[in-house]
């Protein structure tokens, strides 16, 4: 690269070629001009004369000084000229911090161009680099890459992603000391805008080297945390946390269940100068059990997302009610278990038959009589099909005993009691290690005085999940099918043990009910190993290689690369460790005195001026073609109107008519936008390498200004907080569908938008009736057979018009899905994809692929595989 002050040039050698304008300037003198007609009647006596000398008439000066001009304009583009508006020039390394914690996955494509034009600064300027980040993905310890040469550190930064824990500022002081003072540096601070209580000694540090460059967020755009919601009885509440007050904002809370689909979305409201919003979900016990997920959308960040167990779950128990009027409160089984379950699960009374007809967790039988042939049946397809059955024992159960118990049942010495069998009532043992009631500490005044014994049997003491001191069981329980059926020996009144009254009988309870759902498992003295972790951007991923078993009874305040936030234990028993409750209170950082503030959300000052030169040059090309067809006064209308015009503009319209390629609208969310491009980008990479269509780079495209007829396939990702079109965007998409463009419309959350936001945004755009695409749709086999149409998700259509319109040669110009195609085609620098496929994985990553296929093509090709002739080979492909 080729430096002169603000102008470089990143191919120089190419300047050389401008040592042949003086030649070219004698070649183009010799050129003559275009001849002059006359109509004169006697040139006829003149034909067939011929002279034997010729003399060349020399072109005008202004012909070859327009020519020469685009002779140096393309050598100058092919240089690669750039102009840099801000250009700082330095005698010593740079030196650049970049925060890599929690808080960067928020505008990460930001930080990481803003630091890609830091690096290329220093390249321009002949300077290494230094890179310090504040976290590393495997745990190592941190360290400063170089100084290194630009290119090198490029690559280096290219690495570098947020990770979901904090980064250690103290650790990255330390390390500092390795590079040597006393010697003039640029040192920039990419940083998170947070106070962790270690920025003032870093920034302090950083100053030592030079003067310190810092590149802040807005204080609005500082990140957003949520805490966990609260399971008690009361109403739920999640509470949402921000480090500054500052104007009234709106956000949305996006519910998702475990296969990454939405559920619902709440409304986040922060007040001016709140730091603190909070959020109370009135959902129904049923979608309240599915939810396995919260996130803020548009924060990207691994404290804003909040990982749910069982232990947010609010189950459902039926408890076996008669109706009889008899009931007295104390002294019966309904009122203990009611007692015991209400603070950590929704109770519902009512028959056998009723309590079947809505999902229930667990079913509390007490003991009131036989039950009936038409009952037992019902119970045991429940119990069969995952259900948990509690039953008490009592004399009515000793009299009539049935098949839905875990034991065989003494009949003739069914009570032990009184002064005749046991001098004073037994207490509890410890529990057994094989029972789900393992670790449960046993209070020291719990008697019993009366239970129903078991049959002994060789399976009895694996069956026994609580005993007294005397070895005799207190609770057993079995499977059947996917359920379990539980009997506790003795009553759930007072009557013959005070379990009712005692701390134990709801913990007891509630381990029952974990068990029925196979959530929030007891870890007890074994440790959980890693099921799945967020990464920096708080999406769900498979553990990596550092994270490590989380450790038996360990808290969790301190996570990193070995311990991530995610789940822990096994797909059935899972316990969830989020991020958010182990952080710091949040502060914004104090701009250190003598400290220079960089905006992260400005753009590059630096001017590419590589479309100029060709865009100029193209121009110059087409007014000299038209000067040689003797269209003069034309040409000079034309340059006339075209130097009131931008050249890069210019070029930018005339390469996109030159290349197919597709494009995506501009959201003004620019990690939504970058997703878009990166999609689409793959995608293009992906249909070339299938097919013989050839696509360029993906454009992105401004509804309000930019030219949409050169683009087959425009792709219009939906975001939080867009706005509806104005009325010259809506005209300028309407024409664009009804020339032959194609639209895809993504709402990316799984069908989670609500139709009324929908028709909102889309508002004025020609839509004609739709319907969802099958496998009989041409779009279905347009390259490949498919019969279902993915993204990085699935549960949302895909549709398209219904029957086609022979206007449009049978070819929907509106496509409307919700799967979230781009993530699901967006790749890394390495070839890497950005985003989980939930949840089907790379099977489902391969089907989207193949979606993004036959949507290009069906937008290149139209209806031509709807054509009978094609019918014959897409039979031989199916039955293949």
């Amino acid at each position: 690269m080729l430096s002169l002050g603000a102008l470089s040039f990143a191919s120089p050698w190419l300047l050389a070629a401008a040592l042949a304008v003086p030649a070219l300037w004698w070649l183009l003198r010799v050129t003559p001009p275009p001849p002059r007609r006359f109509d004169f009647p006697a040139i006829r006596l003149l034909f067939g004369l011929t002279s034997a000398q010729q003399t060349a008439q020399s072109a005008p000066l202004w012909l070859i000084l327009l020519r020469l001009a685009l002779i140096v304009l393309v050598i100058l583009g092919a240089s690669g000229p750039a102009w840099h508006r801000d250009n700082v020039v330095t005698q010593g390394p740079w030196l650049m911090v970049v925060d890599t914690g929690w808080s960067a996955g928020k505008y990460w494509p930001q930080r990481r161009q803003k630091l890609m034009q830091f690096i290329a600064a220093a390249e321009r300027d002949h300077q290494p680099v230094a890179l310090l980040p504040t976290t590393t993905a495997d745990g190592s310890a941190l360290a400063v890459s170089g100084p290194l040469p630009a290119d090198q550190a490029r690559s280096i930064a290219e690495a570098l992603q947020p990770q979901p824990w904090p980064g250690d500022r103290q650790q990255a002081l330390k390390v500092l000391s390795a590079l040597p003072h006393g010697r003039a540096m640029r040192v920039i601070w990419i940083s998170d805008g947070l106070d962790d209580g270690d920025a003032a000694a870093l920034a302090e540090g950083l100053q030592t080297y030079g003067r310190l460059e810092i590149a802040l967020p807005a204080p609005e755009n500082r990140g957003e945390i949520m805490l966990p919601p609260s399971t008690g009885s009361a109403e739920t509440e999640i509470r949402l946390l921000r480090p500054a007050g500052g104007s009234a904002q709106k956000g949305v809370l996006r519910a998702l269940d475990d296969q990454g689909r939405s559920l619902g979305l709440l409304d986040i409201d922060w007040p001016a100068g709140a730091t603190t919003s909070t959020v109370s979900p009135r959902w129904p016990s049923e979608l309240r059990n599915r939810v396995a997920r919260l996130v803020i959308d548009g924060e990207d960040n691994a404290a804003a997302t909040v990982l749910l167990d069982g232990g947010w779950s609010r189950h459902a128990v039926g408890l076996v009610d008669d109706g009889g009027n008899d009931r007295i409160p104390l002294l019966d089984d309904l009122f203990y278990g009611d007692r015991a379950v209400s603070s950590f699960a929704e109770v519902r009374r009512g028959s056998v038959e009723t309590l079947l007809q809505r999902p229930l967790s667990m079913i509390i039988l007490p003991d009131h009589g036989a039950l009936t042939e038409a009952n037992r049946v019902l119970l045991h397809r429940w119990v069969e099909a995952g259900g948990t059955l509690l039953r008490f024992a009592g004399p009515e159960l000793a009299g009539n005993p049935d098949d839905l118990l875990p034991v065989r049942l003494r009949v003739n010495e069914r009570l032990l009691g009184g002064s005749l069998s046991w001098a004073e009532p037994l207490k509890v043992a410890p529990m057994p290690d094989n029972s789900p009631f393992a670790g449960l500490a046993i209070p020291t005044d719990l008697t019993v005085s009366a239970q129903i014994l078991a049959e002994p049997d060789l399976t009895l003491a694996d069956k026994t999940w609580a005993k007294l001191v005397d070895g005799t069981p207190l609770v057993t329980g079995a499977a059947l099918g996917k359920g379990w059926l539980v009997l506790v020996h003795t009553t759930a009144w007072p009557g013959w043990s005070n379990l009712a009254l005692s701390g134990l009988f709801p913990e007891m309870l509630h381990r029952l009910l974990d068990r029925s759902q196979g959530v929030a498992p007891s870890a007890g003295d074994r440790p959980l190993p890693a099921l799945a972790q967020l990464d920096g951007f708080g999406h769900l991923i498979a553990p990596r290689p550092a994270a490590e078993a989380w450790p038996a009874g360990a808290s969790p305040r301190s996570l990193g690369a070995h311990h991530p936030p995610g789940y822990y234990g096994a797909a059935g028993l899972r316990r969830a460790i989020n991020l958010a409750p182990t952080l710091d209170p949040l502060k914004p950082l104090v701009l250190p005195a003598g400290a220079v503030l960089l905006d992260l959300a400005a753009g590059d000052r630096d001017r590419d001026l590589l479309p100029w030169c060709l865009g100029l040059a193209l121009l110059l090309l087409l007014i000299d073609l038209l000067v040689l067809t003797g269209l003069r006064r034309t040409a000079a209308l034309l340059l006339l109107g075209l130097l009131a015009a931008p050249a890069s503009q210019a070029a930018d319209d005339v390469a996109a008519a030159l290349d197919t390629r597709l494009a995506y609208v501009l959201t003004g969310d620019s990690a939504a936008d970058d997703i878009s491009r990166q999609g689409l980008a793959a995608l293009s990479r992906q249909v070339v390498r299938r097919t013989t269509a050839l696509l360029a780079e993906p454009a992105g495209v401004d509804l309000d200004r930019d030219e949409l007829s050169v683009y087959p396939l425009l792709y219009w990702p939906l975001t939080a907080g867009q706005q509806p079109l104005k009325a010259a965007a809506t005209a300028r998409l309407n024409d664009f569908l009804r020339h032959g463009g194609l639209l895809l419309i993504d709402s990316r959350d799984g069908g989670g938008t609500p139709a009324s936001l929908l028709r909102n945004l889309t508002r004025g755009i020609d839509i004609p009736p739709l319907s969802v695409v099958d496998e009989r749709h041409v779009l279905a086999k347009s390259f490949y057979l498919l019969h279902d149409f993915p993204g990085r998700v699935t549960g949302a259509g895909l549709y398209a018009e219904q029957g086609g319109d022979s206007g449009h040669d049978f070819v929907s110009p509106v496509l409307i899905g919700g799967n979230d195609y781009a993530a699901a085609w967006a790749l890394d620098r390495q070839g890497e994809p950005l985003f989980p496929a939930i949840p089907g994985g790379e099977a489902q990553r391969e089907t989207a692929i193949r979606v993004g296929v036959n949507l290009v093509i069906y937008a290149l090709t139209g209806s031509y595989k709807a054509d009978q002739v094609h019918v014959p080979a897409i039979l031989e492909r199916m039955h293949r």
